[in-house]
């Protein structure tokens, strides 16, 4: 079968269409057997015999790539040049990706950084400060689009002008957790979102450790900031020792337990992350290439009249729609918009308890 970078759900031609609808069956057919899927395309490249051979129908059906297309996911076969190699050397790689964004930046130099869903104020903060660091470095920076330490790391790296990578347990067309909708916008807009499951995948728990091996194949390294003795984190970690990646965690104070399993990922070998500077120096040494650029202001540009009268307001306190709706003496629906603006742009987050805040404030005119 004729070989394709990319098969976009819109195109027409024939060959093209046939060879999305073959991959596209031969991905829900193997999703859940990647290791028979990548033995059997080490064998033959083309998904339409390995089905027929397996008993399966060849092709799947237009529904099936309508909702593709309603994703806005454009499918990545194994084999492709657009392929992350990194991925692609696992015995268990996916036979197909689906991204939203674009697909080169899956093989750019990349580091994860993962950690606690219910993160501390400590974790949260030093996931911005390495997140922001790796992005002015010029590493795209790779997470899981969770809640925690995921989200902040995603949006500092976005903040400071940076490309980032989200991957998910589910299905292309969803985004879980759906707090993350804008997030998971943005991200592909930068960098790309990405998964190897169907559309109609829902999140559940099976699906995050296999998620978690993409996370540390498409990385250099893999950063941890606060995990819990029994947490996804640390499988991350641990898929990372098996694929050869380095691991760093973040020392934590003793008895918290959102630092008892970063600590003990130090006891068992893993890089204290002790500063960025000093992580950086030692992805240096190892190898990963490094382009260090002077902090940029989001990729949104300067917001509109309007926006920056809402960024203003938000400058020297937090706050919630309703106490914006009040300050700016604006209905619910003429506030929407613009926060919507300022939170594509990067200019704010809105943080657990609702309340929206500056993580990116325009620079104040320099003084002659």
């Amino acid at each position: 079968m004729e070989s394709f970078e990319r098969l976009h759900p819109d195109d027409v031609c024939p060959r093209a269409r046939g060879a999305l609808r073959a991959w596209l069956a031969l991905q829900r057919r193997f999703v859940f057997r990647p290791l028979e899927a990548r033995a059997a395309l080490a064998r033959e490249p083309d998904p339409r015999r390995i089905l027929q051979a397996d008993g399966a129908p060849p092709l799947a059906s237009e529904a099936e790539v309508a909702a593709l297309r309603a994703s806005g996911a454009a499918l990545v076969p194994f084999g492709s040049p657009l392929y992350p190699q990194r991925l692609a050397r696992l015995a268990d790689a996916p036979a197909v990706l689906l991204v939203r964004g674009d697909p080169a930046v899956l093989s750019s130099p990349a580091v994860a950084v993962v950690g606690a869903r219910a993160a501390t104020a400590y974790g949260r903060a030093n996931a911005r400060r390495f997140a922001e660091a790796f992005a002015e470095a010029g590493l795209a920076v790779v997470s899981g689009l969770a809640t925690g330490i995921d989200g902040e790391a995603h949006a500092a790296a976005l903040a400071r002008g940076g490309r980032s990578l989200g991957v998910q347990a589910c299905g292309p067309e969803r985004v879980y957790p759906a707090r993350h909708v804008r997030l998971a916008q943005r991200v592909a807009a930068s960098g790309a979102v990405v998964t190897e499951f169907p559309t109609g995948t829902p999140p559940r728990a099976p699906h995050f450790p296999l998620r978690n091996r993409i996370i540390s194949a498409l990385s250099r390294a893999v950063l941890v900031v606060e995990a819990r003795l029994r947490s996804g984190s640390l499988v991350t970690a641990r898929h990372a020792a098996d694929q050869g990646v380095d691991v760093w965690a973040l020392p934590g104070p003793i008895g918290v337990p959102t630092s008892e399993g970063t600590n003990r990922l130090l006891a068992d070998g893993a890089q204290p992350a002790l500063s960025p500077e000093e992580m950086l120096a030692g992805l240096a040494d190892a190898g990963v290439p490094l382009c260090p650029r002077s902090a940029a202001a989001p990729a949104g540009g300067a917001p509109s009249p309007a926006a920056e009268r809402l960024l203003a307001a938000l400058r020297d306190v937090p706050r919630s729609r309703d106490a914006l709706c009040r300050a700016l003496a604006l209905a619910p629906g003429e506030l929407a918009p613009q926060l919507l603006e300022l939170e594509l742009a990067g200019w704010v987050r809105e943080d657990r308890d609702g309340r929206f805040c500056v993580i990116s404030p325009l620079r104040e005119p320099e003084l002659s």
